[in-house]
């Protein structure tokens, strides 16, 4: 069943890298930068912002695809900026085209993200 639930708007936030968000303390490498584990979940952040006016009382969104090119390395201390703006949407399934830079300018990463609006019950009750 297709419902029609609008479009995502685009959100814009951002955040400073710490120890704990660094590949070596996440243990996605060695090295103390950004890890992209992190930067997945800061760029999946801004697309639940940027879902949240679409979704009703019992609904959620759940993350279905993902495609990220993490092109730059981010020290501790550096700030990062991520977006996400909607790129398509057919009923309750929203994709947007999510980035990340930094202060500078410096493009950090690009890519998409897909999300599915769904009742938040019924998709927990098809877990038991």
């Amino acid at each position: 069943m297709s419902e029609s639930v609008g479009q995502a708007g685009s959100v814009e936030m951002t955040f400073t890298v710490t120890e704990a968000d660094t590949a070596a303390a996440l243990g996605s490498g060695s090295l103390p930068v950004l890890a992209t584990p992190r930067l997945l979940a800061w760029l999946e952040a801004a697309t639940c912002s940027a879902l949240e006016p679409l979704i009703g009382d019992g609904r959620t969104s759940v993350g279905t695809r993902v495609d990220l090119q993490h092109s730059a390395a981010s020290p501790v201390g550096a700030t990062v900026i991520v977006t996400a703006d909607p790129a398509y949407a057919d009923g309750r399934l929203q994709r947007l085209r999510v980035g990340g830079r930094h202060t500078d300018g410096k493009i950090v990463a690009t890519g998409e993200i897909t999300r599915v609006i769904v009742d938040t019950d019924r998709f927990l009750a098809r877990l038991n």
